[in-house]
């Protein structure tokens, strides 16, 4: 009987998690939309929808804290519960970052853009992609995904540092644009940031499905099929 319930906290602790990652995703498209429609209302909810990740957050902490402390979890189990822990604070940080994309896009305002928005939509696109494709990855347990998942940062990274030389190049032909160029320039950021949680969860996704440990932020140095060579 104890094991049953220790098994249905193990299932409401995954289901927590797969809303939570639910969540962020959805924060992080209708940060998306808010700015390329500057749409002001969907940033305001977007803020004030942070508070359901806050709270499911110390749910999700305080439910992994319990099974640690009184369950005494066996090796696999022990390292699921260890894994949520970590993804659900990088989750947390990302739903804080698509926030601050939201403040940031009241600051602009109806202000008209300085340059079409092509790459920061993309940045938030791949990000997005790059949550959903690790939550199929968790519930699967499916090592492959969550690598798969992981490479799409490079595309993000490239978008960021082509974004910040073109800001900079804004900038200094236009003293005019300084402003909106800083502004997008966080916005390109805080994107760039999400990418790097979303590869946090690639980590700690195949460790657990697996045991290894890998660095995928720099992915020139990761061999797929055998990583750890």
């Amino acid at each position: 009987m104890v094991r049953e319930s220790f098994q249905e906290q193990l299932s409401k602790l995954r289901n927590d998690i797969l809303q939570m990652g639910n969540l962020v995703e959805n924060a992080i498209d209708m940060a998306a939309v808010a700015l390329v429609n500057q749409d002001l209302e969907l940033a305001k909810k977007v803020l004030m929808d942070d508070d359901k990740i806050d709270q499911l957050q110390l749910t999700i902490e305080s439910a992994c804290l319990s099974l640690l402390a009184l369950q005494q979890p066996m090796a696999r189990d022990l390292r699921f519960i260890g894994t949520a822990l970590k993804i659900n604070s990088d989750l947390e940080r990302m739903g804080d970052y698509a926030r601050n994309i939201c403040k940031v896009v009241l600051q602009i305002g109806s202000e008209p853009f300085i340059k079409p928005l092509v790459d920061l939509p993309r940045m938030a696109e791949l990000a997005q992609q790059m949550v959903r494709e690790n939550l199929t990855a968790f519930i699967k347990q499916d090592r492959d995904t969550a690598f798969e998942a992981a490479l799409h940062d490079r595309d993000i990274n490239k978008l960021y540092n082509d974004t910040f030389i073109e800001l900079v190049g804004l900038m200094t032909g236009d003293a005019r644009t300084i402003k909106q160029s800083m502004y997008l320039l966080f916005i390109a950021r805080y994107l760039e940031r999400i990418g790097d949680h979303a590869t946090n969860l690639s980590e700690w996704i195949i460790y657990m499905i697996t045991g290894e440990r890998l660095e995928l932020g720099d992915m020139s140095t990761v061999n797929k099929t055998n990583p750890q060579e």
